[in-house]
């Protein structure tokens, strides 16, 4: 791989011949500007303000605007004059946990590779100290006109450098959280850890750039003259729909494990109970949310609880009017035997009586 910067890590009293080596690459389509009509590419020429001419690469330099629009000529020697330490050096300032570090503060990263034989043994003692300490190396460097801050971390056998934003350049997030207070419940955050888990872990290596991809796919096919315009998929419209969140949350874990290939039993998957569920009709209360249709349940419940009441009644006055009528029958019978048998006692004392008054007259006629 082809360096772009030399000079030397500056570790305490060491110096580390290096070079500085790009550790990544974009792979992203670029496109040209082109004349509709014709198809001629649109090109940019740089022209000077005063005299209208073009100028080469070879003839621009840099220049400072001040506020009044005057440039003031700024030179690479002038640059190079400075008394900047970093110049051609990477200085390492502080040694520090890995988790200090804010991942928004990361830039561009670099390979840093020992220049030269005579820098292989300080390279490795650099990169085992690092091992060791499970530290990363926060380090100053200037870089295509400026001064930087990097990050000195170990990849498998090699220095790695990130270059870090300056803390000042790290804007607030003000005004960016949902405002107001939202709450969430414990079945939900449940519910997401149960998606989490089920997304599981990926292969870093497996992902790809698939619009890049179907793009390549379509550059090829329009170049051998091939190309059919695909089916415009229908899109809905994002804003304006209300979810159901907690049922989001499930048919997405479902729909994980399938693309997983792996089965989704309900048990896996509690249903969770929402305070807008049914309950039996005989042990729920009429809800109180929206009036009529609460009122009228109110209503038909207390109806159907005066018909049963009523019924309730009406069976009891027929069972207690039946006794009572029983009774009455009962207390009848009773009292017309209680009169028989009183008039037969009477008649025979009346019979009794005659009796003892008839035997003493006969006694007198003997």
């Amino acid at each position: 791989m082809r360096s772009i910067w030399n000079g030397a890590i500056s570790f305490g009293l060491v110096s580390i011949p290096i070079k500085l080596v790009n550790a990544t690459e974009s792979h992203s389509i670029s496109f040209r500007q082109i004349h509709l009509s014709d198809g001629g590419r649109i090109r940019y020429r740089k022209v000077c303000e005063l005299d209208g001419e073009e100028v080469q690469a070879a003839e621009i330099g840099k220049g400072y605007e001040e506020a009044d629009g005057s440039i003031i000529p700024i030179t690479d020697e002038d640059l190079a004059q400075l008394p900047i330490a970093t110049a051609k050096t990477i200085e390492i300032v502080s040694f520090v946990p890995a988790d200090e570090i804010d991942p928004l503060q990361m830039d561009a990263a670099y390979y840093l590779a020992a220049n030269g034989p005579t820098a292989a043994k300080p390279y490795t003692l650099l990169r085992e100290a690092l091992k060791r300490s499970r530290r990363v190396a926060i380090a100053k460097y200037a870089l295509r006109g400026r001064e930087r801050l990097g990050m000195l971390r170990v990849v498998d056998d090699v220095i790695a450098m990130h270059g870090l934003l300056w803390p000042d350049e790290i804007r607030a997030p003000e005004g960016v959280a949902p405002e107001g207070r939202v709450s969430v419940r414990d079945a939900e955050l449940d519910l997401a850890d149960a998606l989490m888990a089920t997304l599981g872990e990926v292969e870093m290596a497996s992902l790809k750039d698939e619009y890049r991809e179907a793009v390549e796919a379509m550059i090829t096919a329009k170049s051998e003259g091939a190309f059919e315009p695909p089916a415009e998929a229908e899109v809905e419209p994002a804003g304006g729909k209300v979810i159901d969140l907690m049922a989001a949350l499930e048919n997405s874990v479902r729909a994980a494990k399938a693309s997983r290939g792996e089965a989704a039993p309900e048990a896996e998957v509690t249903p969770i109970r929402r305070r807008t569920g049914t309950a039996p009709k005989t042990a729920a209360a009429p809800k109180a949310v929206g009036g009529k249709k609460s009122t009228a349940a109110t209503k038909k419940t207390a109806a159907s609880g005066t018909k049963k009441t009523t019924s309730a009644k009406s069976t009891s006055a027929r069972s207690g009017a039946a006794k009572s009528a029983a009774v009455k029958s009962t207390s009848k019978s009773t009292a017309r035997s209680t009169a028989k048998s009183t008039s037969k006692a009477a008649s025979a004392k009346k019979t009794a009586a005659a009796t003892k008054k008839a035997s003493p007259r006969k006694q007198a006629s003997a």
